[in-house]
């Protein structure tokens, strides 16, 4: 299923499959809710990931401390392709990713606000600079595995609702990585 171009307003719909069924207004989507295709980018270097506090005037979660870099697939590209876009549009950095898994989850914000996505989680070894565009975050930081676990539990209300479930698979995805590069 692919788009002429890329609009960042409209959202792919999905089944519970993840087969797609149609295009929404982002916002028509979040009103509703209707599911849609969402991806989770999780950036980390040996026992640290970088997570990115969102701009404060997002219309949901904003000020909250979510994963490296999350959108809307836009359908122009192959999610991996548009993924690793969208991470320099809005972090100014060039990495890889890879999916490691996908989960559905749906959150009501407000009255008429709700998350209901698929949302596709990718992970990718970096290390380097980055440039936060202030449109989209508001800041980045480091923080490693162990510090992170503590956040989560000590002060959950801090992260956006998908990190909450996403992270904790990430961690133990990128624990089980290093310990079998060690055997």
């Amino acid at each position: 299923m692919r788009k002429k171009n890329i609009d960042r307003n409209q959202v792919i719909l999905v089944d519970r499959a993840d087969r797609p069924v149609g295009w929404a207004e982002k916002a028509e989507a979040h009103r509703n809710p209707l599911l849609h295709r969402a991806f989770s980018i999780f950036l980390y270097h040996e026992d640290k990931l970088l997570i990115q506090q969102r701009a404060f005037h997002k219309y949901h979660s904003g000020g909250l401390w979510a994963n490296t870099c999350c959108s809307h697939p836009a359908g122009e590209l192959d999610l991996i392709d548009d993924a690793e876009e969208r991470l320099y549009e809005e972090t100014g950095i060039r990495c890889p990713v890879r999916e490691i898994f996908a989960f559905e989850y749906e959150h009501q914000f407000a009255d008429d606000l709700y998350e209901h996505e698929y949302d596709h989680v990718m992970v990718g070894e970096f290390q380097g600079q980055f440039k936060i565009n202030p449109e989209e975050v508001a800041a980045m930081r480091w923080i490693s595995f162990s510090d992170l676990e503590q956040e989560l539990v000590q002060d959950p209300g801090t992260f956006a609702p998908w990190f909450l479930i996403a992270a904790p698979r990430v961690l133990a995805y990128l624990r089980e990585c290093s310990s079998n590069l060690d055997k």
